[in-house]
C-alpha cells in the first residue's frame, strides 16, 4: 500500500494515508541505519510531526557527514530542507536547496539534482514566486525525462507544472 495517495492542487503537498504512514513508522521503530533515518524524516514530515522530523533530519545529516559519502549527504540535506519548508522556514530552505541543486549539477547526480530542484520549486511556490517555481518544475520534468524516469516518478513534477501554470493564468 502506498503512503502517498496524491497531491493537493492548492499547495502541492502530498496527500497521505495516515494509517499506512503511522504503521510504517512503527515498523521502523528504533532502527538507526541511515536508510531508516531518512525514511523516518519523510514519515514524520508527512505526518506533521515536524519537531521529530527536524531532529531526525539533523541526525541523518550528521550520520552522513561522518560516513564521508557526499552523495548521501546531499540527499540528507535535501530532506532536511523539506522539513524547513514545512516548518515555514522558507528562506533557509531556499538557500540550502539552491546549494544542493548546484552541487548535484556539478557532480552530475541527476536524481539528486531533480529532487533538489523540485523541492526548491515547491519552496518558491510557497513563497508566491510562481514564475521561478514553474521554471524549476519544468527543469525537473526535463531532468526526469532525460533519465528515463517512469510516469510515477514524473507525477509530482507534472502536477506541479499544471498547478503552477493555473496560478500564473489566474494572476
Amino acid at each position: 500500500m502506498s503512503i502517498i495517495t496524491g497531491y493537493d492542487p492548492r499547495n502541492l503537498r502530498e496527500k497521505i494515508d495516515v494509517t499506512a504512514a503511522s504503521a510504517r513508522l512503527g515498523e521502523l521503530g528504533q532502527l538507526r541505519s541511515l536508510s531508516a533515518l531518512n525514511e523516518k524524516v519523510g514519515l514524520y514530515r508527512l505526518l506533521g510531526r515536524l519537531d521529530e522530523a527536524w531532529a531526525v533530519a539533523n541526525e541523518a545529516v550528521r550520520h552522513t557527514r561522518f560516513s564521508g559519502d557526499r552523495e548521501q549527504l546531499l540527499g540528507a540535506r535535501i530532506r532536511r530542507a523539506q522539513v524547513q519548508q514545512y516548518q515555514g522556514k522558507l528562506q533557509a530552505a531556499l538557500s540550502e536547496l539552491s546549494l544542493c541543486v548546484d552541487e548535484a549539477r556539478v557532480h552530475e547526480w541527476g536524481p539528486l539534482e531533480a529532487a533538489s530542484q523540485l523541492t526548491r520549486g515547491k519552496v518558491l511556490f510557497d513563497m508566491g514566486d510562481y514564475a521561478s517555481a514553474l521554471a524549476d518544475f519544468k527543469a525537473t520534468v526535463f531532468l526526469y525525462e532525460k533519465m528515463g524516469a517512469s510516469l510515477d516518478q514524473l507525477e509530482s513534477s507534472l502536477v506541479a507544472v499544471a498547478v503552477t501554470e493555473s496560478f500564473l493564468n489566474e494572476a
